[in-house]
């Protein structure tokens, strides 16, 4: 049995897979185990992945066609999994070659948290590098992010398993099971990571290292590119599961957390609405008594004080003094650039329908 096991889910990913593979390889820590989870490809990812198989007895291939979506295909392979540690990669993205030695250091610094993920660089289709993904660290942090928010790199995360296993948590279930049945949801695709973490991340579950653990490759075939719409709905959708079982769980007044969202560094058209500094300070007050106040809640609650009033000369003066005191990250100055730019040919923001009681 190996430390760590490596969860590969590909489907006709061949232009990008070897260098996945080799990545893995080339790790600084070799106590590791690659379970490749074919679902169907049929562009030469399953001879690929055989060949590498058949010269390194530590990478294992399944071909798992039938799995339900995402989640069935991931699910399998935690089930698959005799590790304490599963890790994740996408067949388009690549490991830093020390990524599986500051993990499992970070998991023996933060004894009880679930999953610990880092930051990225940022690649494009040719493998150059364009830019960092920066995202946010720190437990409460991540909790509060995440109801606004992705605040996680899904290929760039591990997990421990016996914490999963401890909160029967896996991917597409509600696994909370805080709320009643119409409120409650299942997610197969498209969001996947973001139900599973999201629900870990309110728990406190969740940390996010400082260091740069993957090369993220993004072009023109990643769903948050191909089906953006589908996924900011969806997206939306999780964030007001999330909030509506944070406020059950801890006795909280509800709250509806679509005007302060920023999936895929967007924000949500409201409609006529365009004021929601009292929603916002109700939402706060609420939060900052939740985690005490921590300045890391704190700087969080900050930006989504920016999103509060969407009036334009108000949001950038709000932005201004943000930048001047904390750093960006990412996904918040491209929030406030598309709401600049909504009215232009493919620019328009996704409408929010009302929150429901």
């Amino acid at each position: 049995m190996a430390t760590v096991d490596i969860l590969l889910p590909v489907k006709n990913g061949a232009p990008y897979l070897a260098e996945a593979i080799d990545s893995v390889r080339a790790q600084t820590f070799g106590d590791w185990r690659l379970l490749v989870l074919d679902h169907g490809s049929t562009d030469g990812s399953l001879a690929l992945s055989h060949r590498y198989a058949e010269t390194d007895r530590r990478i294992v291939l399944h071909r798992l066609p039938n799995a339900v979506g995402l989640s069935g295909l991931l699910n399998a392979g935690l089930a698959l999994s005799d590790c304490r540690y599963a890790m994740r990669l996408d067949a388009d993205d690549a490991c830093l070659s020390d990524r599986i030695a500051h993990t499992l250091a970070a998991f023996a610094c933060h004894p009880g948290v679930a999953v610990v993920g880092g930051q990225a660089d940022l690649i494009d289709a040719r493998g150059a590098s364009f830019g960092r993904l920066r995202l946010p660290v720190g437990r409460q942090r991540i909790g509060v992010a995440s109801l606004f928010r992705n605040p996680f790199s899904h290929p760039a995360l591990t997990m421990d398993r016996i914490e999963l296993d401890r909160l029967g948590a896996r991917y597409g279930a509600d696994f909370l099971r805080v709320l009643p049945p119409a409120h409650s949801m299942r997610v197969d695709g498209l969001a996947e990571d973001y139900f599973m973490f999201g629900q870990l991340a309110i728990l406190g579950k969740c940390v996010n290292l400082d260091q740069r653990l993957i090369r993220y490759r993004w072009h023109g075939g990643n769903i948050s590119v191909t089906r953006v719409n589908e996924q900011m709905r969806l997206s939306l959708a999780i964030s007001r599961f999330l909030a509506r079982s944070l406020c059950a769980m801890h006795d909280l007044p509800m709250f509806d957390p679509a005007p302060f969202c920023n999936h895929g560094g967007r924000l949500f058209d409201m409609g006529r609405a365009s004021r929601f500094d009292e929603a916002y300070g109700a939402m706060a007050a609420s939060l900052l008594r939740l985690h005490g106040g921590a300045e890391e809640v704190q700087r969080e609650l900050r930006f989504r004080r920016v999103l509060a009033n969407r009036s334009l000369p108000r949001m950038m003066a709000r932005y201004a003094r943000f930048r001047r005191r904390d750093t960006v990250e990412s996904g918040e100055w491209f929030a406030i650039k598309s709401w600049l730019l909504r009215g232009m040919p493919g620019r328009a923001c996704t409408p929010a329908t009302a929150l429901t009681t």
